[in-house]
């Protein structure tokens, strides 16, 4: 598979996926772009997500790390995606090719690299999801939801440019409360379901 995010060399040091959690816990699939998790822990924001699930956390510029979410999307064990700006379009892309691994792909700031201003986030996102309308439907009609997390925006608390990095708090709440909505509206994963 192409390597679709350019890498600089202080992004690709470090493992292509670090684990963490729980074997066998409703699984999150992380397609990090910025290629966090550098020493091979996961950002303290998600440490308490690791309690309750399996984390796969894919360090998107380091190289392997395309494999490893193609072998990661291939086990049977359905998922949640979660990925950011520069890696939307590939996520759902990923999820029509493997429909039955995934329970839902969740962004960040999918349309960050068009904006010119943090300001205009919302709108920005809401335009990328009207021109990938085709893609999310079809991933819905294979009972694959697609949900914007979060975005970027002009408050005090989202001091860096776009797309918010994963590891902003205000990603990790909005990542725990779609789950919480999934798991209530019946979109439970039975870890151990093929």
């Amino acid at each position: 598979m192409p390597e679709p995010f350019p890498s600089g060399p202080v992004r690709a040091e470090g493992p292509p996926l670090v684990a963490a959690g729980r074997s066998g816990a409703p699984r999150l699939i992380v397609l990090d772009p910025a290629g966090a998790a550098k020493h091979e822990g996961l950002p303290a924001t998600w440490r308490p997500l690791a309690e309750d699930h399996e984390i796969l956390w894919h360090r998107a510029p380091v190289e392997g790390a395309w494999r490893e979410t193609a072998e990661t999307l291939a086990a049977p064990q359905r998922s949640d995606l979660v990925t950011s700006g520069p890696l939307a379009a590939e996520a759902l892309r990923l999820a029509a090719e493997h429909p039955g691994a995934l329970r839902s792909v969740l962004l960040v700031d999918p349309a960050a690299e068009g904006m010119t201003s943090p300001g205009d986030a919302t709108a920005a996102d809401e335009a990328w999801l009207a021109r990938h309308d085709a893609e999310i439907t079809a991933l819905h009609d294979s009972n694959v939801e697609v949900e914007v997390l979060a975005h970027s925006s002009d408050a005090p608390d989202d001091q860096v440019p776009s797309p918010l990095p994963l590891g902003h708090g205000r990603v990790v709440d909005a990542l725990r409360e779609a789950l919480a909505a999934l798991d209530s509206a019946g979109q439970f994963r039975d870890p151990y379901a093929g």
